[in-house]
Parts: C-alpha cells; structure tokens; sequence
C-alpha cells in the first residue's frame, strides 16, 4: 500500500537525519538531564523523533508541490505527481544521509546496557496504553460493513476535520480553503488532515489512517512524557505516574457529584451506566478535560508530542547552567570559611559573590554562544512545520523556551530555533491567511466566574482540586532547577488566563459574552500545563515509596498505602470520565460509504465549487468532500470568520423573491450550487420554486419534506417574459 509506503519513506529519512545530526543520539537515555548515570531505553525519545522529523517535512512538500502542480502547472489532480516528486526526494536524501553516517560510523557501536527488569515493566504499561488508545481511536471512529461510524462524543467536531481530510482526497483543495466556510482562505491549522487525506488518497482507508496517526500522537506523547520526567529526575516510577496524571486527569469533580447523588442511586449498577460528563465548572460538560480532548482533536497529542520532544533537546542547557552555577557557589564556600573581621569585609565577599555568579550567568562563551547549531536549526524547522498542524502548541512550545533560554547555557541555540520557528509560521500564514494570522489581546480570568485574581485560583481549584495543592507545595518547598520549572511549566496556564487568540473578535464591554464563548479554545493551554505540572506531585507521590522517604523513613507500609490513597484521589474523575466515554460511544452516527449523495458530490463537484446549503456539521455533503459556503457557524466562528456577513447572504439568497435577485445574489456570492433539503427548510425561509425556476435542478433523491435537490448555477433556466 503506497500510504504506508509513505510514511515508511518519512520514517527513514528521519532517522537518518536524526542519527546523522543530532549529536550521541543513540545514547539519549543514557544519563539523566543533570549527568547522572540512567540507563533508559532510548527509543522511547527516537522513535518519535524519527517520526517527526521525517514524516513533517515529507508531507509539507507534498503539500507545496500538489500547491504548485495545481496553481502554477495547472494540474487537475496533483497529488499524485506531489506524492511521486516528494518519495523520490526524501528516499534519495536518506540514501545520502545514511551513507554519510556509514562513511563516518561504519561500526553499529555498542549496544544500549537496560535495565531488563525495568524495561519488561515500561514495555507492559506502555503496552496497556496502547490498548486503551486503540479502543477510544477505533471506538470513536471506524469502518465497519461498508458504514462509517462516527461516535457521539465526536461527531460535532469531526465535521470540520472530515471535511478538510476529504476535501483533500477528493477535492484536490489548493489553494486551501476552508471547507465549512469555502471561498475565504484557511485561518484553521489543517496540514493533520492534510496528511490523513493524502493518506487515504494514497490507499489507506480512513479510519487507519486518522486512527493511526491519532494513535501514535498519544504514544509518542506518553513515551516522551515519560522520559522527560525520568530524565528529570532519575526515578522510573516518577515517570509511570505522571504519564498517569497526563491520562486521567486530576479534579474534584467526581467527589462532588457522589457527594450530591441521592442514596437511592448511589448504585455501582448506576455508575456503570452513567454517561453524562459533569457540570461543576463551565463547559466542562463539553468534555474539555479529559480524554475525550484526544479523541475529538486527533491533532492536539501529534502537536504535543512535537513539543515535548524540542523540551527534551533543551533541557540539558538549562541544567548546565544550573550545574556552573554550583560550582562557582561551591567554591566561594570552599574559600570564604575564614571569619570576616567586619562589615566591609562581609560587603566585599558578597559583592565578589554576586560579580562571580554574574560573569557566569551573562558574560562566558558558553552562555551566550552555540552547542549544535545544526540541531538547533532541525528543531526550529520542524516547530515551523508544526504551526499549522496546531499552532496553539507552538505558541505555549516558544513561551517555554524562552524562560528556560533565560536560565539556561547555550542561548544562541534557542535563538536559532526560534528565528527558523517565527520564519516558517510568518511564511505559511502568508500563503494560507490574508490579513492577520492571530489576534492577541488581552482577557483575564478564562472561564472563571469572577475574573479577579481570586477567582481564577477558585476556577483552578475546582478543576484540579488536590494537584494545585501539590504544585503549591513544590513551589515552596521544592530545589534547584526543578522549582524554577514549575514556573515554566506554568507559562500555559499563565497564556490562557490573560490572553484571546481568536481573530475576529475585539475585547469590548459590547462582545464579552462572544470573547467569554470563544476563549474556551484555550483549554488546550491548560491541559499542557497540567501535563507537564503532574511531574511534580508524582515526585513527592513517588517518595513517599522508597525506603528513605523525602519527608520521615519509618512507616514504609504506612507511607506506601498512602501513596496509592493519594494516586486514587488524583486519578478518579479522569478513570471515571474514561468509563463516561466509552458509554457514549457505545452508539454511533453511521453513514453508508455508498451513500448516492456523497458519491455524487465526490464524482461531480471540486474544491472550487461552492455549495449553498443549510449550516451543515457531518453529513454525506461534507464526506463527499464539499465545499460549503457556510456549514456550521460555530466551527468557522472559532476559527476568526465573519459568520455574520455570511450567514445574512445566506438567507437572502433561499429567500429571494425573484430570478432576477437571486441571480444577482448568487453571481455575488460565487455559488456555484445549490442544496434544497429538510436542514435548508427548516433553518431558513427557502422559495424553492424561485430556485427551481431559475436553475436546473442536477440532482434529486427523496420526496415531500425528505427531498434533496442540487442546483447547478451554471445552468440557467430561460424564464419566458
């Protein structure tokens, strides 16, 4: 099948570039970030890196050549002729790559030394994720008898997302518009589903490829996750338990709800079958928090794990600083032990002190200067190439960066990476959006209540409950390198409460209900928050096991049971939620993959045919990859789109009174058909038979109220005077 070859063909080229360039690669797992020896299987970081490396850049030059074939060739089908350039590319450049290494490194070099023991329990854990991950992917979206089963818990947010995969495999989409708002650019990050729909024009049914892809985003997200906590910190089961807290979130919810459910249905038979998400902070019974986020937004953990990937490459500058810092604090202590006679001398020690840290800090070679440049300049290309993949993860990726670039060795590296980041983005919103890419303003207190200092704090309790607690704590009480990262690991958090990202609106007094709606699209900065703060409370969780205990050595039975009471207690709601999920997805919206009107919508029209129709979200239309002129508005409103404008043209255009003004209205608008159907006539007053005499009608299926009728625009009916 060409679309594993596809990403078999990525997967090399990322591996040779990655072993080629990226310095003692293979010995990753080594060490941990502060130097001390680790042991850890190092594919857990290489694999993903392979992937990504590799696969990204592949499916933008796909993307750029279809783009030039059709644009500027003039090609009417143009993956094929991108997909044949963009293989032989990449092949030959693996080919040059991994020559390269052998002429350098014609030896395999030592094996990795692992922990077996430890190892044969990664691989199960990792194992058990990996069906569980299986079954949501697959729960939610699959192909079974020749039907499409789309989950409930999906199916509003795969309109948007199917009609961008087919708008690609079917409708040849370049330049790219966005399909539930056709005729504008793209402001909506789509190169996902680019990559699932070239997946499936290549061969692969849609489910594998969607589901596959979604697959591997989480898994390279735990397996990276858990790497950099281990790498953090030197201990395995700090590493197992944060990838825990990733999966299943941290929150009081649950407890509230047994505490408010009446005894009479406080029934394990009950529970079972409960399969409503809970209320107790807004929009959480959207589902935001937990694991359905994955399961609706495929393209969120692929993102992720990009990110959590360049965190891992920078990490060690951080700790080198750190590291130079303790010497120079070592050997003042070494030479300052002699009694100082007075206060000037005391003066001048700690002057000396501070002038010492100082020189370190700012004015050495290394603070300022390269490590490895090239891996730098890697990791900026692929951050750029992620922007439009989910640009939310990039922006929270360089807030990141640039506070641990503030404590960090080496900061001409994360200068380079993020200059090649910034490039890229700027050039791609350039070639997809006119106008301004993002509207950044200020807007405090998320989805909290009461936007005051105060009442975000009382949000966060009620979401996360125990681990703000235990984030509290570390920050307090905790050292070194990892205290600082508690701050930076917050930056996300920091982003969602105090700005809106989402163009289109302006923050005023008049549009605060809209910005209050709309600014819950950054959850996904707090859920990264909260991913990466959960390494925290796993620490002190993990201490309470060993043998010498962080806090008191006696009571190891004692202090172990406390540990599982408190994993529970942090664990529960997203367990519970997980359980929710796959209740709801129990049924699901089918749709026949022979359905006549997606046959006919994916044999008779193309990216460039714009459909009037009623605000459609999933439906035989959209699978058969049309272009709507305003699907749902939600989606495009989200997305910065002038739904208003749209939605207005939309209705005087079912409703015009005569030929003549609906002709004008059409030519307008650039409709190139027109979709008459129960959704139309029950949203909009539709004079059917002004249509019916103006246009021919190219299509019909149904009577009475079930009829659905397509109108070509481009024949005109002659209307007798």
């Amino acid at each position: 099948m060409i679309g594993i070859l596809f990403l078999l063909v990525g997967v090399l080229f990322g591996y040779a570039v990655c072993e080629t360039i990226f310095p003692n690669f293979d010995k990753i797992g080594e060490k941990t970030f502060s130097g001390k020896p680790l042991s850890l299987c190092s594919y857990y970081i290489r694999v993903p890196a392979w992937v990504f490396t590799g696969v990204l850049p592949l499916t933008w030059v796909t993307y750029l050549s279809a783009y030039v074939l059709k644009v500027f060739g003039g090609v009417e089908y143009p993956l094929a002729g991108a997909n044949a350039v963009s293989l032989a590319l990449f092949a030959c450049g693996a080919a040059v790559l991994l020559w390269i290494r052998y002429k350098k490194c014609p030896s395999a070099g030592e094996k990795e030394a692992y922990d077996k023991k430890a190892l044969l329990g990664e691989l199960i854990f990792f194992g058990v994720l990996l069906v569980l991950f299986t079954e949501l992917m697959f729960n939610t979206f699959s192909v079974k008898d020749g039907q499409l089963l789309v989950g409930y818990t999906v199916h509003s947010d795969f309109a948007p997302h199917m009609g961008m995969i087919r708008s690609f495999s079917y409708s040849n989409n370049f330049p790219t518009q966005y399909a539930h708002f056709a005729g504008e650019d793209v402001k909506y990050h789509f190169m996902f589903q680019f990559l699932t729909g070239n997946l499936e024009f290549l061969g692969m049914r849609i489910d594998f490829a969607f589901n596959l892809l979604s697959i591997f985003g989480l898994m390279a997200t735990c397996t990276l996750l858990y790497a950099l906590a281990v790498k953090l910190t030197g201990k395995r089961p700090v590493g197992g338990l944060t990838v825990l807290f990733f999966v299943f979130r941290s929150s009081p919810s649950l407890f509230r709800f047994l505490a408010e459910l009446p005894k009479e249905e406080l029934t394990l038979k009950y529970l079972w079958e409960y399969n409503s998400f809970f209320e107790y902070t807004d929009k959480e019974n959207w589902g935001l928090w937990n694991i359905k986020v994955y399961c609706n937004q495929r393209h969120l953990a692929f993102a992720i794990a990009m990110m959590l990937l360049a965190l891992h490459f920078f990490m060690p500058y951080v700790y080198e600083m750190a590291g130079k810092l303790q010497e120079k604090k070592n050997d003042f202590v070494k030479n300052g032990k002699e009694e100082k006679k007075n206060f000037s001398d005391w003066a001048k020690d700690v002057w000396k002190r501070f002038a010492g840290y100082c020189k370190t800090f700012f004015f050495t070679k290394t603070a300022f200067g390269f490590k490895h440049p090239l891996q730098a300049l890697v990791l900026g290309i692929l951050l750029g190439a992620l922007s439009f993949f989910n640009g939310s993860v990039v922006i929270a990726c360089c807030a990141m960066l640039f506070f641990m670039a503030a404590v960090s060795d080496h900061r001409l590296d994360y200068l380079i990476t993020a200059l090649t980041a910034l490039i890229l983005s700027v050039l791609e919103s350039k070639l997809f959006i006119k106008g301004s890419a993002v509207s950044a303003q200020y807007f405090f207190g998320f989805l909290a209540e009461n936007e005051t200092l105060l009442g975000a704090l009382d949000y966060m309790w009620k979401l996360w409950g125990v681990l703000l607690l235990f984030i509290g704590a570390y920050l307090l009480f905790g050292k070194g390198v990892k205290r600082y990262l508690v701050l930076v690991f917050s930056v996300p958090l920091v982003i969602a409460f105090t700005v809106f990202l989402i163009s289109g609106i302006e923050v005023t007094p008049e549009t605060h209900y809209l910005v209050k709606y709309y600014v819950s699209v950054n959850h996904k900065f707090v859920m990264l928050s909260e991913m990466l703060l959960s390494v925290f409370p796993a620490i002190m969780i993990a201490g309470l096991c060993e043998k010498r205990a962080m806090w008191f050595e006696q009571g190891v039975v004692l202090r172990r049971i406390v540990a599982v009471f408190l994993v529970v207690l942090l664990t529960a709601t997203g367990v519970f939620e997980y359980h929710v999920v796959r209740n709801q997805d129990k049924g699901a919206y089918k749709y026949d993959l022979q359905d006549p009107v997606m046959a006919w919508i994916k044999e008779n029209t193309d990216a460039e045919d714009l459909i009037l129709s009623g605000s459609y979200d999933l439906n035989p239309v959209v699978l058969g990859g049309g272009m709507l002129y305003y699907g749902h508005g939600y989606y495009a409103a989200s997305a910065g789109y002038d739904t208003e404008t749209r939605e207005r043209a939309v209705r005087e255009m079912y409703a015009a009174r005569s030929p003549e003004q609906l002709d004008a209205l059409v030519k307008e608008h650039g409709i190139d058909y027109i979709i008459v159907d129960i959704e139309a006539r029950e949203e909009y007053t539709v004079r059917e038979y002004i249509i019916a005499a103006t246009y021919e009608a190219v299509y019909t299926q149904g009577e009475d109220e079930w009829k659905f009728t397509v109108y070509d625009t481009r024949k005109p009916i002659v209307i007798p005077e």
